[in-house]
């Protein structure tokens, strides 16, 4: 695993709103690789704010490898370095996914403890009033980049069936598993939220910033919950892709997600 390394934002409300603006402009192509950026009054003037200002923006947007700037050219998009460490999951492949970036990302675990969990957690996995679950944070890394931050309860009888070091080394549905869980269905829904003080600084963006939310129970053959995940994802280093097909006729046409058998089998 590399060393943690922050990523530095401007000082000032003001530059760290034209640099985060600038920042999603990129990761979601409004601003395309190799474009040029307008100049600094240019965009002084569109986000009211002095040319100072924009140069501190500019400056981290240089830093963290996203833009260049060039005598007599003006300052360039590099969007390709984002791309490069962005982590794309199509829901039809989203299992077999998840054992590939095990493997080819690291883990760091924040907290790792035995309590009882929220009651909404408890509600969700059906667990007995009282009863104590594992509950474990993580953040996930690409390159040394953070972009998921990561709770999970499991049930204390099948969490003892291994060891804390387990689970920064090895996918969380795998150490079921291996524990003996019959894994059958999961239920999975993603939705939007804020970046809080404590994910802001773990996944190394700004309070406030937006953030993918995932939350997901899994369930073995008999119908029990056997883990919750509650997910939190950098938009600009994570999304989720769906297929959708054309179903239908005439005016009962219309776009359906393109689920196929590869999707229900992994689950």
């Amino acid at each position: 695993m590399e060393p943690d390394r922050a990523t530095p934002l401007p000082e000032g409300a003001k530059a760290r709103r034209v640099y985060l603006s600038l920042r999603d402009q990129i990761a979601d192509g409004r601003l395309c690789d190799g474009e040029t950026l307008p100049g600094e009054q240019r965009l002084a003037q569109t986000y009211g704010v002095s040319r100072v200002t924009v140069r501190r923006a500019l400056d981290v947007l240089r830093e963290t490898g996203l833009v260049e700037k060039r005598a007599g050219s003006g300052t360039t998009v590099r969007s390709k370095s984002l791309m490069d460490k962005r982590t794309a999951m199509n829901f039809n492949t989203l299992m077999p996914q998840l054992v590939e970036m095990g493997q080819s990302t690291t883990a760091r675990l924040l907290s790792f403890s035995y309590s009882q969990p929220p009651d909404y957690v408890a509600q969700a996995m059906g667990l007995p009033p009282a009863q104590k679950a594992q509950i474990a944070t993580r953040v996930r890394l690409a390159d040394g980049v953070p972009f998921s931050h990561l709770t999970t309860y499991v049930p204390t009888a099948i969490a003892q069936n291994y060891s804390e070091n387990d689970l920064a080394t090895t996918p969380l549905f795998k150490l079921l598993e291996r524990s003996g869980v019959q894994i059958d269905a999961a239920h999975q829904s993603v939705s939007a939220t804020l970046a809080g003080p404590e994910v802001a600084e773990a996944l190394e963006v700004a309070v406030g910033s937006a953030l993918l939310s995932l939350k997901r129970i899994v369930r073995d053959v008999e119908g029990n919950g056997v883990e919750y995940l509650s997910g939190l994802y950098r938009p600009d280093m994570f999304s989720l892709e769906m297929p959708l097909a054309r179903v239908g006729d005439g005016v009962g046409r219309h776009w359906e997600p393109a689920i196929g058998q590869a999707e229900q089998g992994a689950v």
